[in-house]
């Protein structure tokens, strides 16, 4: 009867400690009075320890980076950094709001557009210009293929006079699609009666 408590405790022992704790050799038959005590503390400090940044970092490897998504991220921002350095400070001061608040969340849709339908191969060879254009001229940023060399869509805005309205920016893109010849319109923003200095200035 002694033997075989003696070997129900082990069992026991084993499933309570799923493993983690290996009796001692002296635990057999012929030890059956003797008291076996787990030492829980010696138990926790044999564990192996799991890092929880490893563990986090496993976590995270199983999530796909999205080619489009850090395209459309890093071209955004191009297109706020280069648009404002365009305008330069004094036209800055006066529409820049208004640009950032109407007329960037636009082109960002066509970026996004634009990603979507490109494939990502494509994508990984696309880059963006690095110079707007200053004084009159319209050029705000391209997209271009660096292996080809040729520009995808060109971003540009244009100094339009109304007659006894004044003066506005108009902002527009093109498409390679129809040879950049059609005006895809992203809205205008007034500026006032008086001639706007020019780009950069």
């Amino acid at each position: 009867m002694r033997l075989w408590l003696t070997k129900l405790s082990v069992v026991l022992i084993t499933f309570m400690t799923f493993g983690m704790f290996i009796p001692p050799t002296y635990l057999d038959a012929e030890a059956s009075d003797q008291e076996v005590q787990v030492d829980e503390e010696k138990q926790l400090s044999e564990l192996p320890l799991t890092n929880f940044n490893e563990k986090s970092e496993l976590n995270h490897t199983d999530d796909i980076v999205d080619i489009h998504e850090q395209f459309i991220s890093y071209v955004s921002e191009q297109a706020k950094r280069q648009s404002l350095e365009k305008f330069g400070p004094k036209i800055a001061d006066a529409v820049g709001d208004e640009f950032l608040e109407v007329i960037l969340p636009k082109i960002e849709e066509v970026i996004r557009d634009l990603a979507n339908q490109a494939r990502e191969e494509e994508l990984v060879s696309f880059e963006v210009s690095e110079k707007p254009s200053n004084g009159y001229g319209e050029k705000i940023f391209h997209i271009f293929n660096q292996q080809t060399g040729l520009d995808v869509a060109r971003f540009h805005v244009r100094r339009v006079n109304h007659p006894r309205e004044g003066h506005s920016f108009n902002f527009h893109y093109h498409l390679v699609n129809d040879q950049f010849e059609q005006h895809f319109d992203l809205g205008d923003i007034y500026w006032a009666k008086n001639t706007p200095p020019k780009w950069m200035s």
